[in-house]
């Protein structure tokens, strides 16, 4: 049976075990109607290019987990940001898991998806953001299908998240393979703060294809900082579709850093709705061996006198794939929009690949909107001269490279996860440089 076709067949085993109001309900056999049409996306489709599904659809993905499986922290530890204090959310093999959690409900909303969907309190917050922002193409549509857990988070009218929010969700390998739907909803209210990081992480190398919804919503003023870690084994593979709304004078900025997995692709996408808004979107890619990253991006420039800055730097050796798809869109009423968009690339093999497609489609006048995309190999004259010095060609280069990435790593706000983000990328370079990064 195909993945499709068991999808579907699966849906309805699925609202028969949980538990939602009707109008959820209504959304889900909505969202699966959409999917049975549409499908999976194919390279037909203009955005999906250079990225094929093929591969990792093949596979028998098991739709549910036969069982749970409880992880000792001592064995996920070193994936946590242990050396913060943060709430955290965790999740294996999709289901919630408490003694691996620290939630709260003390002046913000840090919990599940399920208890939103299904508890009168949080009703009225559903109702007017769940499913609004995501666009109803058909993996989103198929997520909200299959919606039910995830994590929630709810930060009210002048209120600062007191400590960062982790979301982990772990697959632990039981199946041979697994399929998850992970579901996340993110309200910030007006003059609100939020620091969250996200990770999916697979414990074997079984295979697993996570295909995940974000829906952030700021208000006016709010402040939302959100960073992403991938660097999964390589029979992993992400879907990553998360989708920000913004109101007047708010500040978000999406920080993604891609070091591994069979196939990433990540869909993010920023609606500037009033004036005075800024969004940030950077990203780190360093891929070897066949691994496959594909960042497709779009800012919607609704409104006048915001700004917007892309900012996205790939390493790829061996015969890893990369693809940057990213789009600056201002509407005809978006003037003194400022837009600046970045794609720049280092193949350290021949046999490595890059697709670059920056875009601006502009319809206002009095804007100032850039784009650059560069593709090369490491600088050999400043690897002479840095051999020249005694620094031996492997740590030369590193250090090359990590001078290419450092200024996206400059604008993370948490000492402690730009540390760690260091360390992956020295780990990733294969080298142990005489300082710290």
């Amino acid at each position: 049976m195909e993945l499709k076709d068991k999808l579907i067949s699966s849906f309805f085993a699925f609202e028969e075990q949980v538990d939602v109001n009707s109008e959820v309900h209504n959304i889900r056999s909505e969202a699966m109607k959409n999917f049975e049409v549409s499908g999976f996306p194919s390279r037909k489709d203009e955005d999906w290019k250079y990225t094929s599904l093929k591969s990792i659809l093949k596979e028998d993905y098991s739709i549910f987990p036969k069982k749970e499986d409880a992880i000792e922290y001592k064995d996920v530890k070193k994936y946590f940001i242990h050396d913060i204090d943060a709430y955290t959310i965790v999740f294996i093999d999709g289901i919630y898991s408490s003694h691996l959690s620290q939630t709260t409900h003390d002046k913000i909303d840090a919990c599940l998806m399920s208890s939103a969907l299904t508890k009168d309190k949080y009703k009225p917050v559903i109702e007017k953001y769940f499913n609004k922002i995501a666009p109803k193409n058909s993996l989103n549509s198929l997520n909200t299908a299959f919606s039910r857990e995830g994590a929630f988070i709810n930060i009210p009218k002048n209120t600062v998240a007191d400590k960062p929010i982790q979301i982990l969700n772990f697959s632990t390998g039981n199946e041979s393979a697994l399929m998850l739907q992970p579901r996340n909803l993110v309200v910030v209210g007006e003059n609100a703060h939020v620091q969250i990081i996200e990770r999916h992480q697979s414990l074997t190398d079984n295979a697993v294809l996570t295909n995940a919804v974000t829906e952030i919503y700021a208000d006016k003023r709010a402040m939302v900082d959100y960073y992403k870690i991938q660097n999964d084994h390589a029979n992993a593979s992400l879907i990553d579709n998360t989708y920000v709304e913004q109101q007047g004078e708010s500040n978000c900025s999406v920080h993604t850093f891609s070091f591994g997995g069979k196939l990433t692709r990540n869909n993010l996408q920023f609606f500037q709705k009033g004036e005075h808004i800024d969004s940030t979107m950077k990203g780190v890619t360093i891929i070897e061996d066949k691994q496959h990253v594909d960042h497709n991006t779009l800012v919607h420039h609704i409104e006048p006198n915001c700004e917007s800055h892309q900012d996205y730097k790939g390493i790829y050796d061996d015969k890893s794939v990369g693809v940057f798809n990213g789009k600056v869109l201002v509407e005809k009423e978006a003037q003194k929009t400022n837009a600046f968009q970045s794609n720049n690339n280092i193949l350290v093999s021949d046999k490595a690949t890059i697709n670059s497609k920056p875009q601006l489609e502009i319809f206002a006048d009095d804007v100032a909107c850039s784009h650059g995309c560069t593709i090369g190999q490491l600088d050999e004259d400043a690897m002479f001269y840095l051999k020249s010095r005694g620094i031996p060609a492997k740590e030369a280069r590193a250090l090359l490279m990590y001078a290419f990435a450092n200024n996206v790593l400059s604008s993370v706000k948490i000492p402690e996860l730009q540390k760690r983000v260091n360390k992956l990328i020295a780990n990733k370079l294969n080298v142990s440089l005489g300082f710290d990064l």
